[in-house]
C-alpha cells in the first residue's frame, strides 16, 4: 500500500489552473522530491497534501485513507517549513516538546522521544538555548526535531534550505539523507535545486506549468528525460539540445547537425532502433556536457572510438575541478566538459570527442523522447 496516493488532483485559482490532473504513488520508505520552477506548483501540491489548501478536484490518500476532508493535524503528518517557524520565545526543548504537550503526551514518553531526537540530530548541547541564539543550520535541524518527535506516516518539507549560505546547504542536504537512512521515513521534499533533488531523492517528480513531466528515480531522468523540458531543466550545466536531422547511412542512423553546412557534425549511433521511423526528418539531439570531452580522451565502457570532430571555440570557464567550454557544433552551440588542465583558445578550433551511446533523440513537434 502506498504511504501517500494522489489521484487526478487539480487546483484552481479562478480562471488559472495551478495544477492539472496530478497522479501519484509514493510507496512508505521513500524519499521523493519534487522539484520543477518556481510557480510550477509544487509548492501548491505539498500544502494540499498537508492540509493547508483544498484541491478543486482529485483525492488524496494517505496510508489507504482519504484525507480531502480531514483537519491537518488529524492526517498524521509532519511538515518543515523554509522559515524553520520556531517559537522565538521558546527554547529549543520546548520548541520540540510543545506539539506533544498540546497533546496531552505523558511527560516521561516527551523525555524520551526529546532525547532519541536530540541524540539522532545532534542537537543535545543546544537544547537550552532560544532561537536567536542558533545559526541557520541548527535552527533547521530542531525544525526537524519537532517533526520527527511527532513519528508521522508522512514528512513533508518544504524548501528547508532555501534560506542557507551554500556551504551549509550541502551540509544539511548530507544530513537530512543520512536521517532518512536512518529511519527510513517516507518524505515528500519540495525544492527548484536540481542538485538537490539528483543527490537526496530515491524518485524525482518533475513539474512544469502544474504538470508532472516525468516522475521516475533520478538516473533514469537524468539520462532518459521524458520530453525537452526535462531534458533542459536537470543537470548544471544543463543537456545540450540542438537542431539536428535524422539520416541513414550504411544501414545505421546518423544524426547531422547543420546539415548543408561546410561544418556539419555528423554522428554515428548504434542501438538508436526505435527512431527508425524518423530517417529523413528533423530531430532534436540532446548531448550533455559530460559526454562531449576533449579530442584524445576515451569514455569508460564506449564500444569503439568515440566520434572526434574540430569544432570553434567561443568561450571557456575554469572551475577547478573541471573545465566548460562553449563551443559550436554545425552552428549550434554545445556546452562541453573537459579536464581541468586542458585549456583550448576562445576563437580557434579544437578537437572533441563525442560519447554517442547517451545521445538522446527528440520529436520537435511533440517535445518527447524518441530513443
Amino acid at each position: 500500500m502506498a504511504a501517500l496516493s494522489i489521484r487526478t488532483l487539480s487546483k484552481r485559482y479562478a480562471n488559472l489552473e495551478v495544477l492539472k490532473g496530478i497522479n501519484l504513488d509514493i510507496e512508505s520508505g521513500e524519499f521523493t522530491v519534487l522539484v520543477g520552477p518556481s510557480g510550477c506548483g509544487k509548492s501548491t501540491l505539498l500544502n494540499i497534501v498537508a492540509g493547508l489548501d483544498r484541491p478543486s478536484a482529485g483525492t488524496i490518500e494517505i496510508g489507504g485513507r482519504v484525507v480531502n476532508d480531514v483537519e491537518p493535524k488529524d492526517r498524521d503528518i509532519a511538515m518543515v517549513f523554509q522559515s524553520y517557524a520556531l517559537y522565538p520565545s521558546m527554547t529549543v526543548r520546548q520548541n520540540i516538546t510543545f506539539g506533544m504537550e498540546c497533546r496531552h503526551v505523558p511527560k516521561a514518553e516527551q523525555e524520551a522521544a526529546l532525547a532519541n531526537v536530540a541524540r539522532l540530530l545532534q542537537i543535545e548541547p543546544l537544547l537550552g538555548r532560544k532561537p536567536s541564539q542558533l545559526s541557520g543550520g541548527q535552527r533547521q535541524r530542531v525544525a526537524m526535531g519537532r517533526a520527527l518527535v511527532r513519528d508521522p506516516l508522512l514528512f513533508l518539507f518544504d524548501e528547508p534550505l532555501s534560506n542557507l549560505d551554500a556551504k551549509l546547504r550541502v551540509e544539511m542536504r548530507m544530513e537530512i539523507k543520512r536521517l532518512h537512512q536512518r529511519i527510513g521515513a517516507t518524505i515528500v521534499y519540495v525544492t527548484h535545486d536540481q542538485i538537490e533533488a539528483m543527490t537526496m531523492a530515491t524518485r524525482i517528480a518533475v513539474m512544469h506549468h502544474g504538470e508532472v513531466q516525468q516522475f521516475a528515480d533520478p538516473d533514469t531522468v537524468y539520462r532518459y528525460p521524458a520530453n525537452l523540458f526535462v531534458a533542459r531543466f536537470m543537470g548544471s550545466p544543463p543537456m545540450n539540445t540542438m537542431k539536428a536531422r535524422l539520416e541513414a547511412e550504411d544501414g545505421g542512423p546518423v544524426v547531422v547537425i547543420g546539415a548543408g553546412r561546410p561544418d556539419e557534425a555528423r554522428l554515428r549511433l548504434q542501438g538508436y532502433d526505435a527512431a527508425a521511423s524518423f530517417v529523413g526528418r528533423d530531430i532534436v539531439v540532446g548531448i550533455r556536457p559530460e559526454c562531449i570531452a576533449e579530442g584524445n580522451r576515451g569514455f569508460s565502457g564506449a564500444c569503439g572510438a568515440p566520434v572526434v570532430v574540430n569544432a570553434p571555440v567561443e568561450m571557456v570557464e575554469p572551475t577547478g575541478a573541471e573545465t566548460i567550454v562553449l563551443l559550436r557544433l554545425g552552428g549550434e552551440s554545445a556546452l562541453a566538459r573537459i579536464a581541468p588542465d586542458i585549456r583550448p583558445v576562445p576563437g580557434e578550433r579544437a578537437a572533441f570527442a563525442l560519447d554517442t551511446r547517451r545521445i538522446c533523440l527528440f520529436d520537435p513537434e511533440t517535445e518527447r523522447l524518441i530513443a
